[in-house]
């Protein structure tokens, strides 16, 4: 379902993604894993079209992509990010949100799908006609899933989906992102600095360091403790570390 291959993308000096290759099969969820600043997130956006300014090949669905998106991709792909109150309008309501992406696509019977939408992330009707900061950061991130969904996309980007809320709401989430793939059918790439975060949805996952994939396994492999890689090496040790604190 999507194919990268030699995605190399700089911003000036910063040579931020090199040459990396990569691919995920319909219905898979793929997991990017990386410390800060390792290049993960700024693959997700050009895949998702906000970065423009990249070489190598970007396919989804056996459709070559080029720099710049049509509205058919966006009906395709839709992306959630890390900060739901950043990515929600402020001075829209929940119902405003969701009918945009509705109304950009044509999609009639918007207000069944609202409710629809609205159930599937198991929030209230009530929240219908709230702002977001009249919402919890779980119920706020919620919405942008809704919102990434409403339209019924096949692929959907997670970018450090949980990293934001707090830790007791954190599970609901991935948990909610789970059922939500399952029974859409949904193909997924999930961006995380977070071991545990990854292999709880990915079948497999991709490590990065300084811009290059430098180590891909499975999640059987992931949770027995082969990597190969020491980056990986060091990762798991850290999230080991972290669970123990």
């Amino acid at each position: 379902m999507i194919d990268i291959q030699n995605l190399d993308i700089r911003f000036g000096a910063n040579h931020a993604v090199r040459g990396i290759s990569f691919h995920v099969g319909a219905g898979e969820t793929f997991g990017l894993v990386g410390e800060s600043g390792s290049g993960k997130s700024t693959v997700l956006r050009a895949i998702a079209g906000l970065i423009t300014e990249w070489t190598g090949g970007i396919a989804v669905d056996g459709k070559a992509l080029g720099r710049r998106r049509d509205r058919a991709f966006f009906r395709t792909v839709q992306m959630v990010f890390q900060d739901p109150y950043g990515s929600l309008h402020p001075r829209q309501t929940v119902d405003r949100i969701l009918s945009e992406p509705l109304a950009v696509h044509g999609v009639k019977d918007a207000d069944a799908r609202i409710l629809r939408a609205l159930e599937e992330v198991a929030l209230p009707r009530a929240a219908r006609f709230r702002y977001p900061h009249q919402l919890s950061g779980g119920q706020r991130q919620r919405v942008a899933i809704a919102r990434a969904l409403v339209a019924d996309p096949r692929i959907l980007l997670l970018d450090e989906p949980t990293s934001a809320l707090d830790v007791s709401v954190q599970a609901e989430v991935l948990n909610l992102l789970a059922d939500l793939r399952a029974a859409r059918g949904l193909t997924c790439i999930l961006v995380s600095h977070n071991l545990a975060v990854v292999a709880h949805l990915c079948g497999r996952l991709a490590v990065m360091q300084g811009g290059r994939i430098v180590e891909v396994l499975d999640e059987a492999a992931l949770r027995a403790g082969k990597a190969v890689h020491p980056h990986t090496q060091d990762l798991i040790r850290l999230s080991h570390t972290l669970e123990s604190a």
